[in-house]
């Protein structure tokens, strides 16, 4: 394969990439599809509309995946989230800390670009802070920190943390026989559970599960059947193009966002290429921006108050610095993650949850104190 083709490819899987983060912001946007909110709406109303939207994403990305899979067209093991080593600490630790810090930034890292394209200029902010803490957490003094005392702390498998290898290890099969089963089963039964009330059965709910659903997969074809080379002519060993770290790069809106800065800030230095990553931020703001010009939503939002700017910042940090301890964010582990069906990527979207739940009862705790 001439260098020519690669640069080919490359740039094919890049807009592809972009195309698939356009989708995924203007149908975010239209649908008010957030994780943030769907956990705010149970614990403050008792409303589980908006988590079956997120639950039926899940399915739709998890059985297409895994179809995927088991058809020869993706190898999982290629993707961080199916190692044999976890480190669990990092993985809880960081899920909370970030669930806690999308509440107090009123949304998650793929919410705060959508908020930033719908002309939001506290998302602006967020993105930003979120941004160095990430770096700062990926390779900064917070890096050290991380690498010397939590990702020490790990559970070492013994296959990896696919659930299928590790429910055929219990019941004494081959994971052959347990993965078509469990590959259908699980998404089925979620579908079921998140489409048995009535109140799932609207035209956003069903378009925001389905739509971001299928972008979820859709980024993973692109990394699987585009960017997958076998044998990169430079290294002439298999190689991901447009990945960070020649990896199997699903959506994620963590380290990305570290990414982002860096390659606007050494936009002139030929090294800093653009990733997957960079441009699915990209298009998340741009089709968020698209979807509000078209509803005629687009409106300048800023900060309230001190306490407002406190808070935004507070949990941009705390989301920056969880992302990259958990590897990744409620698309991350919570969408792109779980979809590996990985063990890991289902203990951090929980964890995520409970900071979640954690910090809506402090900020009810914070209200009727003020009261």
């Amino acid at each position: 394969m001439e260098e020519i083709n690669v640069s080919n490819i490359q740039s094919v899987v890049l807009w592809a990439t972009f195309g698939v983060g356009l989708s995924f912001g203007a149908i975010s946007h239209r649908t008010h599809f957030c994780t943030m909110g769907a956990v705010a709406d149970i614990v403050n109303f008792g409303d589980w509309t908006r988590m079956r939207m997120w639950v039926v994403a899940i399915a739709v990305a998890t059985l297409g995946l895994q179809t995927m899979s088991l058809a020869g067209y993706a190898n999982l093991n290629d993707t961080i989230y199916l190692g044999n080593q976890w480190s669990w600490l990092s993985g809880i630790l960081g899920g909370i800390l970030f669930g806690a810090g999308m509440v107090l930034a009123s949304g998650c890292g793929s919410k705060t670009l959508i908020r930033l394209g719908a002309g939001n200029l506290k998302a602006l902010m967020v993105f930003m802070i979120m941004g160095v803490a990430a770096y700062m957490t990926l390779r900064g003094v917070f890096g050290v920190l991380r690498a010397n005392y939590l990702d020490t702390v790990r559970f070492q498998f013994e296959t990896s943390a696919y659930l299928p290898d590790l429910l055929a290890g219990l019941v004494s099969t081959d994971t052959s026989i347990v993965a078509p089963v469990l590959a259908i089963a699980m998404p089925t039964l979620l579908l079921i559970a998140a489409l048995a009330n009535k109140s799932a059965w609207n035209k956003e709910t069903i378009l925001g599960g389905v739509g971001v659903g299928l972008t979820i997969l859709a980024a993973w074809w692109v990394v699987f059947q585009l960017a997958y080379i076998p044998e990169h002519p430079d290294t002439l060993e298999a190689a991901y193009l447009g990945s960070y770290a020649n990896r199997a790069e699903g959506f994620s809106f963590v380290a990305p966002y570290a990414y982002t800065l860096e390659w606007l800030m050494f936009f002139s230095d030929q090294s800093r290429v653009l990733t997957v990553g960079v441009v699915a931020c990209f298009g998340v703001v741009l089709g968020a921006a698209g979807n509000a010009f078209a509803e005629k939503s687009f409106r300048w939002e800023t900060f309230q108050g001190v306490e407002d700017t406190a808070n935004h910042t507070i949990g941009a940090v705390l989301m920056g610095v969880g992302g990259v301890l958990a590897l990744g964010c409620t698309v991350g582990q919570g969408l792109s993650g779980v979809s590996t069906l990985s063990l890991a990527s289902w203990v951090a979207l929980g964890s995520i949850l409970l900071g979640a739940v954690l910090a809506l009862k402090y900020q009810m705790w914070r209200v009727e104190r003020m009261v």
